[in-house]
């Protein structure tokens, strides 16, 4: 909830429409995060439960993310995030690729469209294609 919160203050100071997308998710994220809480408050039970099943999973999905930030910049947002929608279900355990390609594609496409499109906003070309084209 806090960080939806500062994450909405933060885009309040965003000069024109450049902070709505950030102060929606902020807002999107302090709903979700209060859900959350008033469902852990009004729970009966007091069992405690295992916050990590799996640690060694817990710490591939860490790794991919640091991997991945460290990727968008020589690589372009839309390869890294390509790369990682599917190099992440299967450091998980899930071994259907032809399935884990066609909904990567899918996201993608739907990321480059609200991007581009809706908010009018396209991300920087990515480093592939202008390496291909001969512009690096």
């Amino acid at each position: 909830m806090a960080l939806g919160i500062a994450t909405a203050w933060g885009a309040s100071f965003y000069q024109g429409a450049g902070g709505t997308y950030p102060m929606v998710l902020g807002l999107l994220l302090t709903l979700l995060g209060t859900t959350v809480a008033l469902r852990a408050l009004r729970a009966q039970d007091s069992i405690e439960r295992v916050l990590v099943d799996a640690p060694k999973k817990l710490w591939t999905g860490i790794a991919a993310g640091v991997l991945y930030i460290a990727l968008v910049v020589p690589l372009g947002f839309y390869t890294a995030s390509l790369l990682l929608m599917l190099a992440m279900p299967y450091a998980l355990g899930f071994r259907r690729f032809t399935y884990a390609l066609i909904v990567s594609v899918i996201f993608i496409a739907i990321v480059y469209a609200v991007f581009s499109f809706l908010l009018e906003k396209p991300l920087p070309r990515e480093a592939v294609v202008i390496l291909l084209s001969g512009g690096g």
